[in-house]
């Protein structure tokens, strides 16, 4: 298996399991109903704001992947729409699943020489510094999420 499919599994596996943590976000979203991943803790981020970040940033760089340009700013990462109801939810995790399959898609077809290319800017670095800093976020995120869970009151949790 070549570099750029190694990147891809290993992006995939955050997104739906088989990585080393043994942790994924299409497993810990599951059970979460749209009440749970919009309640808030203080000042925690909710997990759907979570999930809204970490999908900000696979759908601003899937263009650059089709030979596009980046558009997105980092100020906007946060800006969720309100969700108001189960399928505003189900939308953003739609949403989240086909965005990461076709980002996963897309590095997998990447020829290898292009890893080591300039993402865009040279203050970005280069594709694979991008790919990896992806993961990265998504697993650090992903474990917010988790402890978020466990946080909610027993209400939030059962989904009443």
């Amino acid at each position: 298996m070549n570099l750029p499919a190694q990147l891809a599994q290993h992006f995939r596996a955050v997104h739906y399991g088989g990585n080393w943590t043994a942790v994924d976000l299409k497993t810990t979203l599951a059970d979460v109903t749209w009440q749970q991943a919009t309640t808030g803790l203080g000042t925690v981020n909710t997990i759907a704001l979570l999930v809204f970040h970490l999908n900000y940033y696979v759908s601003g760089v899937l263009p650059v992947f089709r030979g596009g340009t980046l558009e997105i700013k980092d100020k906007y990462s946060f800006d969720l729409p309100p969700i108001q109801s189960e399928i505003g939810w189900e939308r953003l995790l739609d949403k989240t699943w086909s965005d990461a399959d076709d980002l996963a898609n897309l590095i997998e077809q990447l020829p290898e020489e292009r890893l080591w290319e300039v993402f865009t800017d040279e203050k970005y670095g280069n594709y694979y510094r991008n790919i990896c800093g992806m993961i990265e976020h998504h697993h650090y995120h992903l474990g917010q999420m988790v402890v978020i869970k466990k946080m909610l009151p027993p209400t939030a949790r059962s989904g009443v």
